[in-house]
């Protein structure tokens, strides 16, 4: 049995060597709380609030409508291209627009419209309850089915019938990752579509959409990305299929000249067309503001520091916890989140974000707690781990 007190010290040295660790005074965090919801909503760029008030002044302020004309109207699209590089994608494919769940469903239907002569949408089973929803409802407006599928098993699952798999990159209860060059590939082989939800693991592990051969992503903006409560999201659309991307909210924002005013829709030739009504621009530039803590980050090194933080939180379990149940994967093959079972989790998490350890909890009884690479520390992870022990009894 390890001491504490080595613990203590181990945590110390892995935070003295870490590459990373200039980056935590980047944010706006308590000293006295130990902030492990970064999966849920991230910590603030500590020059976000200044930039934002900035925008209040001095662009709606002082230039009112002019600043549609000044940038504001093609923020979606330029701030989209800030987000390629950390989901492995070439410009012109990534738009920010809406949110998750209207990019979904505007994904999905327009999926459906590139495989006409297939009648099924494949749903991760496990997936965050929104996308199921959303796809029970795209599959009944498109006369499709929809059939839920553990993400391992859709290699074996997926048919001549399937028009499109909705996976979730990271698991939003356990952390585990799926292979998302795998599952691609093997959709591929059956002629089906990948359309990937990246909420939990854009801005935690690199993303290689084009690499992987990705057809369609949506992800959000204010977990691991930092932009914010309600920040907008964004959706990729792969070159390929920008041309024939025929998603059902025909918006203005999306039309080749919105400003035109005719009485017909005509689908802009690029990832504009992914857009629908107007932005919200204070959201939108906050999330602008929010991703310059991205410039120089090597997302190889954010994936190490990732890992080193959950395999030092295993080791602070085993030495701590006794035998603790823990349903995230030790390999890789997890994201940035450590799950923990707990019998009373509400109670628990209440109890540890009042002694200042904020994670959160999924019913009836996961204790989540999200490892953000560039703010959380080694030391915060043992205080996490010994702070929960002590609740236990």
């Amino acid at each position: 049995m390890v001491a504490v007190t080595d613990l203590v010290a181990e945590a110390a040295a892995l935070d003295a060597a870490d590459p990373l660790a200039h980056k935590r005074n980047d944010f706006d965090l308590d000293a006295g709380v130990a902030y492990f919801d970064g999966n849920s909503l991230g910590a603030p760029p500590k020059h976000v609030a200044g930039r934002l008030a900035a925008v209040v002044r001095e662009q709606w302020g002082g230039r009112l409508i002019r600043s549609w004309s000044e940038g504001w109207w093609e923020a979606p699209v330029r701030v989209g291209g800030r987000i390629a590089p950390l989901v492995g994608a070439a410009p012109g494919q990534v738009v920010v627009a809406d949110s998750t769940s209207v990019n979904l469903f505007k994904a999905l239907v327009a999926a459906t419209r590139l495989q006409p002569g297939r009648d099924e949408i494949l749903v991760d089973a496990d997936t965050f309850p929104t996308d199921g929803y959303i796809a029970d409802e795209a599959a009944r407006l498109t006369g499709r089915t929809v059939r839920r599928v553990v993400a391992e098993d859709m290699p074996a699952q997926v048919s001549e019938r399937t028009a499109v798999a909705l996976i979730n990159h990271v698991d939003y209860v356990t952390g585990r990752a799926h292979d998302l060059a795998g599952l691609t590939a093997a959709l591929h082989r059956a002629g089906a579509l990948a359309l990937w939800d990246l909420c939990h693991s854009v801005g935690a592990l690199p993303v290689e959409l084009d690499a992987a051969g990705v057809d369609l992503a949506v992800g959000c903006t204010y977990k691991f990305l930092n932009g914010g409560p309600g920040a907008p999201a964004f959706l990729y659309v792969a070159t390929k299929w920008l041309d024939r991307f025929e998603q059902p909210l025909a918006g203005w924002a999306g039309d080749r000249d919105p400003f035109a005013m005719r009485g017909a829709y005509e689908a802009h030739a690029g990832i504009e067309r992914g857009r629908a009504g107007t932005p919200d621009m204070l959201s939108l530039l906050a999330l602008d503001a929010a991703l310059d803590v991205w410039d120089g980050v090597d997302r190889g090194v954010l994936r190490e520091k990732g890992l080193a933080l959950g395999d030092f939180f295993f080791r602070c379990a085993d030495e701590l916890l006794g035998g603790a149940k823990i349903p995230t994967p030790r390999g890789r093959d997890r994201g940035h989140q450590i799950s923990v079972i707990d019998d009373d989790a509400a109670e628990t998490m209440a109890a540890l974000i009042d002694r200042g350890v904020i994670g959160d909890f999924r019913p009836p009884n996961v204790l989540r707690f999200g490892l953000a690479p560039l703010y959380t520390t080694y030391g915060e992870v043992l205080r996490a781990v010994t702070t929960l022990r002590d609740l236990r009894g």
